[in-house]
């Protein structure tokens, strides 16, 4: 039925819901089960929002949204954003929310989208000066961070290498503040895009806590006209075969005893070093 509560009502129609069981809730169930989830690339792959800061920013992209649900006190707080959006938008309970996603949701508001279209490797290569470009990143919270970390610093694209995980996989989306949904993105061919890379006249650096390998500001001021910094994976690393692909080896410098950060903590500093 329509909801009839002021500020609310004038700007979309809500329905209401209180039966978990309902099929119209069905994209936004059992996010917690691995082989059930409705983000699985091999699955449906939906792109899920949480939060009203991240429902809001999923609705401003280009994604197509499908639908959204919460409780009212939040779906108040995106009146402005919902009026007009041509979608269902589906009001509950915590308790009935909770029941269909599986846990206990505390931002109170989901939205799910259709994947966009993704930008071509070239056309991410095209337009930019600095680009991260990752290999084996596949911890979908560090992703995330890595994402909001490129949008925040002007980065201008990512590259997905070998390994990497999903970064429209719902925790991703979360922890980016829903920046992965601006920051463009693209899978590439590994090790290939290495050299197409260079061939687009791209210093490659490569981010690693090697004694040999140079300071990041020396790379930045060499004064390169477009940078593709490579980031590896949270464990090992960047492989022997990707520094070895790169034009140098750069270092964050860092206090005797530590050698190394978290690879989102990393590019964070790197981005600002080459960004600024």
């Amino acid at each position: 039925m329509e909801c009839d509560t002021p500020g609310v009502a004038e700007l979309t129609d809500i329905i209401e819901i209180d039966d978990a069981a309902d099929q119209r809730l069905d994209d936004f169930r059992d996010l917690t089960i691995a082989d059930r989830r409705p983000d699985r690339p091999g699955g449906r792959g939906l792109v899920i929002a949480e939060g009203v800061v991240v429902v809001r920013r999923l609705l401003a992209s280009p994604y197509p949204p499908r639908a959204v649900l919460g409780v009212r006190r939040k779906l108040d707080e995106l009146a402005t954003d919902l009026a007009g959006i041509g979608v269902p938008v589906y009001a509950t309970s915590a308790k009935t929310m909770s029941d269909v996603v599986g846990f206990h949701l505390n931002r109170g508001v989901l939205a799910v989208a259709s994947r966009a279209p993704a930008p071509s490797f070239d056309e991410i290569a095209g337009r930019s000066r600095v680009l991260a470009v990752l290999e084996g990143v596949n911890d979908h919270e560090n992703l995330g961070a890595l994402f909001r970390n490129a949008a925040a610093l002007g980065v201008d694209g990512v590259l997905l290498g070998a390994g990497c995980a999903d970064p429209l996989y719902r925790r991703s989306v979360r922890v980016s503040m829903g920046h992965v949904l601006r920051v463009p993105f693209a899978p590439v061919p590994w090790p290939e895009a290495l050299g197409d890379l260079r061939r687009r006249a791209f210093h490659i650096a490569a981010l690693t806590p090697r004694a040999d390998a140079v300071a990041l500001r020396d790379v930045r001021d060499a004064g390169y006209h477009r940078i593709a910094l490579l980031l590896g994976s949270e464990g090992h690393g960047l492989s022997r075969a990707a520094i070895d692909a790169a034009d140098s080896a750069v270092r964050i410098p860092m206090a005797s005893g530590v050698d190394s950060l978290n690879v989102a903590t990393a590019a964070a500093v790197a981005f600002y070093e080459l960004t600024r």
